[in-house]
C-alpha cells in the first residue's frame, strides 16, 4: 500500500469492547489481522457502549476526524434490544451514512438483526434497515456482525450478550473478507 489506511469503527459495546481488556476489542483484534494480511491500516475505537444508532448519529461528526478514509458502521444492536421503532433506526443510519459520504468517506455497514422473540413484523422492518443501506448507498456489507457468536455461551460474556476475546477472534475471522472488499474500494493516495 502507498499510504496507512485511516479506519474508523463506529458503533456500540461490540466495538468498544465491554468487558474485554482494550487489544482484544473489534477494531484492535481486525487491525491485527488486517496487518497480518498485508495492509497497512489504523482503526480507531469509537464504540460507546450503550450507544443507540441516534446516539451515533448525534456524535458521528466529532467522533469521525477529518483525515478519515472509512467507517465501518456496526450500530443498532441497543436500537434492537430495546425495541426502538426501526424507522427511527434506518433514519439515524442513513442519516450518518449521508453525513460520512458528503465528507468523502467511504462507509461499510457491519448489520445488526432484531431478536427472533420480538415478532414477524418487527423483525422483518428492522433485519431490513442494513440491506436496504447498502443498496441504496452502494456500501459493502457484512450482515450481521454477531454471525456465529449469538448464543453460544463459550463464545459471550456471562451477560449472553457481549463476545469474549475468543467471540471477537471469530467475528474478526468472519467479517474479514468484507473488510478486504472495502479497504479495496479506498483509493490508495
Amino acid at each position: 500500500m502507498a499510504r496507512t489506511i485511516r479506519l474508523v469503527a463506529l458503533g456500540d459495546s461490540l466495538t468498544a469492547g465491554y468487558g474485554l481488556q482494550p487489544r482484544d476489542a473489534l477494531p484492535a483484534a481486525l487491525e491485527r489481522a488486517l496487518k497480518e494480511r498485508g495492509w497497512s491500516v489504523t482503526i480507531e475505537n469509537a464504540g460507546v457502549s450503550g450507544d443507540t444508532s441516534s446516539g451515533g448519529l448525534a456524535r458521528v461528526d466529532w467522533s469521525v476526524p477529518d483525515g478519515t478514509d472509512g467507517v465501518i458502521l456496526g450500530l443498532g444492536a441497543n436500537d434492537a434490544l430495546r425495541g426502538i421503532d426501526p424507522q427511527v433506526t434506518r433514519r439515524a443510519l442513513d442519516e450518518i451514512v449521508r453525513r460520512l459520504k458528503e465528507r468523502g468517506i467511504q462507509v461499510m455497514l457491519a448489520g445488526m438483526l432484531a431478536p427472533r422473540s420480538y415478532g414477524p413484523e418487527y423483525i422483518g422492518s428492522f433485519d431490513a434497515i442494513h440491506p436496504e443501506l447498502a443498496r441504496r448507498y452502494d456500501l459493502v456489507l457484512y450482515p450481521f456482525l454477531l454471525d456465529g457468536v449469538v448464543g453460544d455461551p463459550k463464545l459471550n460474556l456471562p451477560d449472553g450478550i457481549h463476545p469474549t476475546a475468543e467471540g471477537v477472534r471469530l467475528i474478526v475471522e468472519r467479517i474479514l473478507p468484507s473488510v478486504e472488499n472495502f479497504l479495496k474500494r479506498i483509493p490508495a493516495s
